[in-house]
């Protein structure tokens, strides 16, 4: 496992010189010790090849923490799996085993029908059980709504939301003449219908003369034949499909309409996610973009050496940023914090900036949501500027538009309630 470490050593060097590293050297050091995080998703049922999948990624995270001392000599990461089978009410079931083995820390991003209840569960643990606080680091579940009224102290975003993504992505495609007739086609939870509420909202102030000619929210994780969906979508004279759909309920989609010889073009913001590219094939081929904080061919990549040991490591796809992200920041928080206490590393990450893989991160004060750069790439054929195709399919994500942070930045209307100061 330390193999790994090693080869990205020269990828993460960089924030073992930070501030914060300085200011750690020079004061006590913190006592030896194991910082386990909890890593709550799907480790089975029908979105288990991705819960599987980031669990290597946070594993992989861990390792690179471990071995650089991001937060300090000594100072050590495990991930300990839980799996919430998608499931709100499992996860809410494994906090509770989770707060009893003294975990102080939770990743979780399938889903936010599994994150607001999470979110809200953790601040009530942490109002009665101070002595047991746990932080959520939310690495993928992207209902505003988490960031905005349902925000709360504990609650940190790593990627995205559903709103800055659509943002961009509609920043894009008002440019794009070809765009006429939309059909929408989301998961039936939140995110999906907060997806579907964006794209529709702002789609109207940028390209009010675009039509959504359709509109369907399918049950999550539920269906296996998308084939009458576009059928819908082919009669609704659709030659535009937007789409929030992640995992199987991604794949499923896009091999129908492969299946189906749809050529209407897609819109996504789960494209790289694994399985999806392959599904995809020479079908989607110029025909398919996405809307991601990253992807393995952006110009003068930082991450690209995490990217190919994990490749050659496990033979599938590393695209889930945040979870290095993720780590690399509470390591920096509990070195800067001089200490792991949940409380202490919270209020050093609440409004922390710090040089991430990809340039300066900031964890928002005001409502705990990462201001970074977005992307909008198109799946083409490998070769030029796709140096890496995806999952062996000979076809990858190429830049379309670089979207810098203060643009990809929307306002919050998060009232955030903070606990005293310790």
């Amino acid at each position: 496992m330390m193999r790994a470490a090693g080869a990205l050593a020269l990828a993460v060097a960089a924030l073992a010189a930070s501030p914060g590293a300085a200011a750690q050297a020079k004061g006590a050091a913190l006592p030896a010790q194991t910082v386990r995080i909890a890593y709550l998703d799907p480790l089975s049922g029908p979105f288990a090849a991705v819960g599987q999948n980031i669990l290597k990624h946070f594993q992989v995270a861990t390792e690179i923490a471990s071995s650089r001392q991001l937060a300090g000599p000594g100072i050590k990461f495990e991930i300990v799996p839980f799996d919430s089978k998608g499931s709100p009410q499992e996860a809410l079931t494994l906090l509770r085993a989770i707060a009893d083995q003294r975990i102080h820390y939770v990743v979780q991003g399938q889903g936010s029908h599994v994150a607001i209840p999470l979110s809200e569960a953790i601040a009530r643990n942490n109002e009665r059980n101070p002595g047991q606080a746990i932080v959520f680091l939310n690495y993928a579940a992207i209902d505003p709504d988490l960031t905005n009224s349902k925000c709360n102290f504990w609650h940190f975003a790593f990627d995205a939301n559903s709103e800055m993504k659509m943002e961009a992505l509609t920043d894009y495609m008002k440019g794009r003449a070809e765009v006429k007739n939309v059909y929408l086609l989301n998961q039936n939870y939140s995110h999906g219908q907060q997806t579907a509420r964006f794209a529709k909202e702002l789609l109207s102030r940028k390209r009010p003369d675009v039509k959504i000619v359709g509109e369907d929210f399918v049950p999550l994780g539920q269906v296996r034949d998308f084939s009458p969906y576009i059928a819908k979508i082919r009669a609704a004279g659709a030659d535009t499909v937007i789409t929030g759909n992640w995992g199987t309920d991604l794949v499923l989609f896009v091999r129908a309409a492969r299946d189906a010889g749809l050529t209407a073009s897609f819109y996504t913001y789960y494209a790289g996610v694994i399985g999806t590219p392959t599904a995809i094939g020479a079908s989607g081929a110029d025909r398919v973009r996405m809307v991601s904080y990253w992807h393995p061919n952006i110009e003068n990549n930082p991450a690209e050496p995490i990217y190919v040991d994990f490749t050659k490591r496990f033979g599938e796809e590393w695209y889930v940023l945040a979870s290095y992200n993720s780590v690399a920041m509470l390591a920096e928080a509990i070195r800067r914090a001089g200490s792991a206490d949940p409380l202490k590393v919270a209020y050093t990450m609440s409004g922390m900036k710090m040089k991430g893989l990809m340039g300066e991160i900031e964890m928002r004060s005001t409502d705990h949501q990462l201001q970074q750069p977005l992307y909008i790439s198109t799946f083409t054929k490998a070769g030029g500027p796709v140096k890496f195709d995806a999952e062996k399919t000979g076809f990858g994500f190429r830049t379309e538009k670089a979207i810098p942070t203060y643009v990809a930045s929307t306002p919050t209307s998060c009232n955030m309630q903070r606990p005293a100061k310790p």
